[in-house]
């Protein structure tokens, strides 16, 4: 009999699921109703129902108004149709990268955006420098600190999944840094 890994652990009602990346979310109830709260991944807080036995459900992801002003998804352009990653050729990942750095610029940092404030008047390098930020948010928002380094970050993916990934970052480092500027009367 081999080895298992148990991918979560109930504590009371709660449940507590875990990826290879460590506690990824926490959800309440069971059967036919359950509420799930991210931790360690991207997303809202989702509530799914269901019919147990038939394998039809409905669920909805909760998220903020202020989350509709900026898009919540890279769309998939180029990449639409493509093998996963380790069956690129060698310039479709390249071109991939660019269509994705292309989609950031153009949705994030239009001109009048919140996302071209940020960088116009340097509110990401002054919330970075504010002390009072955690550890990760720090980190999420250096990935966006000035255009060179939006674009290193995500040149430097390794596949299709990763660059997706990477981009997906760069908005939730947007959304983030637009909130946090807002609550200071820094943006407009």
């Amino acid at each position: 009999m081999g080895f298992r890994l148990r991918r979560s652990a109930r504590l009371g009602p709660l449940r507590f699921n875990f990826s290879s990346g460590g506690l990824s979310s926490i959800s309440v109830g069971g059967r036919g109703a359950s509420f799930n709260i991210p931790v360690n991944r991207s997303g809202g807080p989702r509530t799914t129902v269901g019919l147990p036995g038939t394998g039809l459900s409905w669920s909805v992801e909760h998220t903020p108004d202020r989350a509709a002003e900026i898009p919540t998804a890279i769309p998939a352009g180029p990449a639409a149709g493509l093998p996963n990653s380790r069956r690129l050729r060698p310039g479709q990942l390249d071109a991939l990268k660019q269509s994705l750095l292309g989609v950031l610029r153009q949705e994030l940092f239009a001109a009048g955006s919140a996302g071209e404030q940020l960088w116009e008047h340097g509110l990401i390098s002054r919330l970075l420098a504010d002390g009072s930020l955690g550890a990760r948010t720090t980190g999420l928002l250096a990935l966006i600190e000035t255009p060179e380094a939006m674009e290193g970050y995500v040149l430097r993916s390794q596949g299709q999944d990763d660059a997706k990934r990477r981009a997906q970052r760069c908005i939730t480092a947007v959304q983030e840094g637009s909130r946090l500027a807002s609550a200071r009367g820094w943006l407009s």
